[in-house]
């Protein structure tokens, strides 16, 4: 059975992307830590980030900094966060999430019910930076 964000790339379930490439995808959080909060999740269905194979990993490591760029821009963070968990969902996925400080990166802060309107300006807000930073994978 495929996982939740295999369906989310396969367009069975919707979800607001700010990445497309042919090896992994950025979207953002339905449960955001903060705004701008990015997956970035691989095309492969993995479970644990430990059995990618390095270029991979690379690729997502890559595809999470050029991302991040674009949140430092567009948020104005302190910084920008990167954390693997990897419990909620077996699919391998990179959380992106400007941060004032580590107590937004607690998952019991998170936002539960998002207002539909905030999501969408935060992914807008991301591919505008994406796109002035020079990016060629923008997602529509």
């Amino acid at each position: 059975m495929p996982s939740i964000f295999t369906r989310i790339i396969d367009g069975e379930l919707p979800a607001r992307f700010v990445w497309r490439d042919d090896r992994c995808v950025g979207f953002l959080s339905i449960n955001p830590l903060r705004p701008g909060h990015t997956l970035v999740v691989p095309r492969q269905e993995v479970d644990h980030w430990i059995d990618l194979e390095p270029g991979m990993a690379a690729h997502l490591m890559t595809v999470s900094q050029e991302i991040a760029r674009a949140l430092q821009e567009g948020f104005q963070p302190v910084r920008v966060g990167l954390m693997i968990a990897g419990l909620e969902v077996p699919h391998v996925h990179l959380h992106v999430v400007p941060i004032n400080g580590v107590h937004d990166l607690d998952f019991g802060n998170a936002e539960r019910n998002p207002d539909p309107v905030a999501l969408d300006s935060a992914a807008a807000t991301v591919r505008h930076s994406l796109r002035r930073l020079g990016s060629a994978h923008v997602a529509d």
